[in-house]
């Protein structure tokens, strides 16, 4: 057994660069896991501060000074955070609790629509399975709406602390536009100054959390504020509501536009029925999905992921168990980041050819 460990350990860590990786990655893993609660608007903050410095480098490109292209890229960081946390999460808010005071309305609906079944399909459905199903239904949205109430109750005390956040990220975002450099410096201090390894991978992994995460926020704009625009210009109920999951079903890959067309298609169903309005608005819908991912996803990500679908869905269940919404946002890029360290992380094998190679040049 130690013979088998001596010969992996020679084989995968021969070198100290490949150690210290090792090192990085195990207290990354280990500090996420343990304090990751308490590190939150920390690594909020950072998350969003790389976001924005893609606008302030952009900026810089076109002529404007440094201090200019941070500052407007600030600007509108603070713009977006609080029109976003005083503007469109209480609207969605309250029609999500709007939308659950109806719920009930809905079921004895749905129940009159299904009513004509066990007269039209006798063999398959009865009066009697279709009055356990209601029962069952109402069973669980009287227990939706108590865990409703019961949260909204007990998360008053929680309000400091979303107060404090709102107030600690947006100065979290600018420190870490204003001193990135100073900031990136100081933390290169501890690593060696000779890092072909890290460098590389750094240098893939920051191109595709680039091309990813700024894109996919592009996405979740756009896609989120037309179907929004669309919902309200349609009269659709909860318009805010709908538009924000749409906007956010499309960080979830392949699972999250499916998942989102349940709601839309029962609440433009029970306020409007078998209507011209339900069917109008269904191929809105489906022409917004369209767009998005035949016009809309080939614009903003051109540097392909090279991920296979079944990665990609285990990627997206993993880290969205782990770390939640913001697990599931960076599902890809991690998947990324850890086949990039596997492509490049040094072995013997490679690590003699590469010399061969060397001293035939």
């Amino acid at each position: 057994m130690l013979d088998i460990f001596h010969k992996w350990y020679k084989r995968y860590l021969f070198e100290e660069e490949s150690v210290l990786l090792l090192v990085l990655l195990t207290i990354g893993v280990v500090l996420l896991m343990t304090i990751g609660d308490i590190l939150a608007p920390v690594l909020a903050s950072i998350v969003l501060a790389y976001l924005m410095q893609g606008l302030a480098s952009r900026l810089q490109r076109y002529g404007l000074p440094q201090f200019l292209g941070v500052s407007i890229a600030y600007l509108v960081f603070i713009g977006a955070f609080f029109g976003i946390s005083l503007g469109l999460l209480p609207l969605a808010w309250r029609q999500m609790i709007s939308l659950i005071g109806e719920l009930p309305r809905m079921l004895e609906q749905g129940r009159q629509f299904l009513s004509v079944l066990p007269a039209q399909y006798p063999d398959y459905v009865t009066a009697e399975q279709l009055n356990q199903i209601t029962a069952v239904a109402q069973k669980e949205l009287a227990g939706l709406g108590q865990n409703v109430l019961s949260r909204t109750v007990s998360s008053i005390p929680d309000l400091f602390m979303v107060m404090v956040y709102m107030i600690l990220i947006p100065v979290l975002v600018f420190f870490f536009l204003k001193d990135r450099e100073e900031i990136l410096d100081w933390l290169g201090g501890f690593l060696p100054s000779e890092r072909p390894l890290l460098r590389r991978i750094w240098g893939e992994m920051n191109m595709q959390f680039a091309n990813y995460a700024r894109g996919k926020v592009v996405e979740v704009v756009i896609v989120g504020g037309v179907s929004y625009f669309a919902f309200a210009w349609m009269g659709l109920n909860y318009a805010a509501l709908i538009g924000l999951l749409v906007g956010l079903s499309v960080i979830i890959p392949y699972i999250g536009a499916i998942i989102v067309t349940l709601p839309v298609v029962l609440v433009s169903f029970f306020q409007w029925g078998f209507a011209s309005e339900f069917y109008w608005l269904m191929v809105v819908y489906l022409v917004i999905q369209g767009l998005d991912g035949n016009v809309l996803v080939p614009l903003l990500f051109s540097e392909a992921v090279n991920l296979h679908p079944v990665a990609i869905i285990m990627a997206v269940l993993f880290f969205g168990s782990i770390w939640g919404l913001w697990g599931v946002f960076f599902a890809i890029p991690l998947a990324t980041l850890i086949k990039a360290i596997i492509n490049a992380w040094p072995t013997a094998e490679t690590r003699q050819l590469v010399s061969e190679v060397d001293v035939i040049s």
